[in-house]
């Protein structure tokens, strides 16, 4: 530690606007709570920085300093400025900065920038006194870890790279423990939220670090159990996320952070409800997290994460309205999403998320003019316009998977589009387009359950193209190919939906296939194994009512095709 830090009341006086009082809490308690280095522990023996000075009442407008601000002052051993353009155009921030300056020209003024470019952040006594010791604590900057470790090192007087070694070193331990050992982890977690119960500091310490498990389980665990296709697992996942919350209380007392994560688990939740054809049990939870994100947006309506939350509300509720056949309600939850992805541009307009957003909602409205309204022509347009949008967030993000995927899907829907106005050339580009930006990611990702099923379902629609345009043999070669890739995605999860479905689809497409080459025996096969598949599948991956009637008349229809051909002679 340094020695005027050993002889001051405060380590540092935290000057700020109060406008940005939220971020000057936050920073104030990272500083507090954070333990240092042994080597670097006070002269007391004490391994946190100490007492950090921040005034908790507004200035009036017509006064000087308040006494207790100016004793805070020469008691501090450090001043840390939250500079904004809220900080630069504050006096009382400016007054501060300056009586430091006056009372200890030697201790240092660290400058924590939180919003804007240092130019219109910085308040004049800064810029007067030359370049001060900043941290960007901006995403697009050092971002909030780095930068409140920035500024640590400072009030410590040591090296960042020593801090910065052991903060990684930490971030590893505890990956690598919930990658390997989830399940302990999860049971682990559970007993320290009962535990935080005992005591409010103990209660702030354990939420942290469950809250952070959860965000894990969200992301990187969720989409790793998605790609191999766990809808058991993600099930268990999920369920565990929320009893966390439920024993929270009551929902009222959350932080909106809180909120917004588990509005968030109850979109995951709704997408495997779907995933297993479960859709009024998924409307439930979209609804339950739009009230959730409506209510978080109209207390911070410019907050692009709440924005961003909220979108995927809206697009959820729309996706069940679609999918129970409500046209129209789809299409106005999908036109609110789209406004919504705007106000996210507006506010993040070189963000790849911001361009993806774009992209997604002008495709789901694409989907209803196509699939409802037999818009082609407009269909046609959104989708290319998605896949502009899709175009400009590869080129943002380059290594994102999921965004070159999308690229890639945004051809198979004008291939649907095409085919569907029997413009089966256009069709066939665009179908072996999507399977040349998908053959590279098949490489990198070989387990990846959605690279394999958007390859089985190009390859499948490929197929149909042939059987179109009286290629019957290449449609038989591409079928089966199709179905040799069904078979391996099947085994993986048979509970999966849409992986039942498009298998049971392949079964029907190669019984018409063998009906137009007059192949009897075949047929019958085909159909009967068809049929077999549908009376053994379990609940779960034949819970669609809609599809399974379909399918029957299909089937029903093929088979009495057939007998009429056999009963001629053909």
């Amino acid at each position: 530690m340094r020695a005027d830090s050993a002889k001051a009341a405060y380590t540092a006086f935290l000057s700020y606007n109060h406008r940005d009082v939220r971020a000057a809490r936050g920073l104030q308690r990272r500083l507090e709570s954070y333990r240092l280095p042994k080597g670097a522990m006070r002269s007391d023996g004490e391994r946190r920085l100490g007492p950090i000075f921040r005034d908790r009442d507004e200035l009036p407008a017509a006064a000087d300093l308040s006494e207790a601000v100016k004793q805070a002052l020469s008691r501090s051993a450090a001043l840390v400025v939250l500079c904004s353009p809220h900080a630069a155009a504050s006096p009382w921030v400016d007054k501060e900065i300056r009586l430091f300056r006056f009372l200890h020209p030697d201790r240092p003024i660290l400058a924590a920038i939180i919003e804007g470019e240092p130019e219109e952040a910085f308040p004049p006594a800064l810029q007067d006194g030359g370049e001060p010791l900043a941290a960007d604590l901006r995403r697009e900057g050092d971002g909030v870890r780095l930068g409140t470790l920035k500024i640590i090192a400072g009030l410590a007087g040591i090296g960042l790279d020593r801090l910065v070694q052991r903060d990684a070193q930490r971030r590893v331990r505890r990956v690598t423990a919930v990658t390997l050992a989830l399940m302990l982890v999860m049971l682990a977690f559970l007993a320290l939220s009962i535990a935080a119960l005992q005591a409010q500091r103990e209660a702030e310490r354990q939420r942290a670090e469950a809250e952070g498990i959860i965000e894990f389980m969200l992301t990187d665990l969720r989409e790793r159990l998605r790609s191999v296709g766990r809808l058991d697992a993600l099930t268990v996942v999920n369920d565990r996320a929320m009893n966390y919350y439920r024993d929270q209380g009551d929902l009222d007392d959350l932080p909106d952070d809180s909120l917004e994560r588990r509005a968030r688990i109850l979109q995951a939740m709704g997408e495997d409800d779907i995933a297993r054809g479960s859709l009024p049990a998924a409307r439930r939870k979209f609804e339950e997290a739009h009230r959730t994100t409506t209510a978080l947006l109209d207390d911070e309506p410019q907050r692009p994460e709440w924005i961003f939350v909220h979108a995927q509300s809206e697009f959820w509720i729309g996706q069940v309205d679609q999918l129970s056949g409500q046209a129209d309600a789809a299409l106005r939850h999908y036109r609110a999403y789209l406004h919504w992805a705007r106000q996210l541009f507006r506010y993040q307009p070189q963000a790849a998320r911001s361009f993806t957003e774009m992209g997604y909602a002008l495709s789901n409205i694409a989907s209803v003019q196509w699939e409802s309204k037999n818009d082609h022509d407009d269909a046609i347009r959104n989708y290319a316009k998605s896949l502009y949008w899709f175009q400009r967030a590869q080129q943002a993000d380059p290594g994102s998977l999921n965004i070159r995927m999308e690229v890639a899907e945004r051809h198979a829907r004008l291939a649907d589009v095409h085919f569907d106005r029997r413009d089966f050339r256009a069709s066939e580009q665009h179908r072996l387009e999507q399977l040349r930006l998908l053959e590279p990611l098949r490489r990198e990702d070989p387990q990846n359950g959605d690279i394999a099923y958007d390859t089985l379902v190009a390859t499948r629609s490929l197929a149909r193209i042939a059987f179109e345009t009286g290629e019957t043999a290449k449609a038989v070669r591409l079928l089966r190919d199709a179905r040799s890739q069904s078979s391996a995605l099947r085994q993986r999860d048979p509970e999966n939906q849409n992986w039942f479905e498009q298998h049971l689809r392949l079964l029907m497409d190669a019984a018409e296939v063998a009906r137009a080459r007059h192949q009897g025996a075949e047929v019958h096969r085909l159909v009967d194994q068809a049929r077999r598949i549908m009376h053994d599948a379990s609940p779960t991956a034949a819970a669609d009512p809609a599809f399974r009637a379909t399918s029957i008349r299909r089937l029903d229809a093929i088979a009495q095709s057939n007998d009429r051909a056999s009963a001629k002679g053909e």
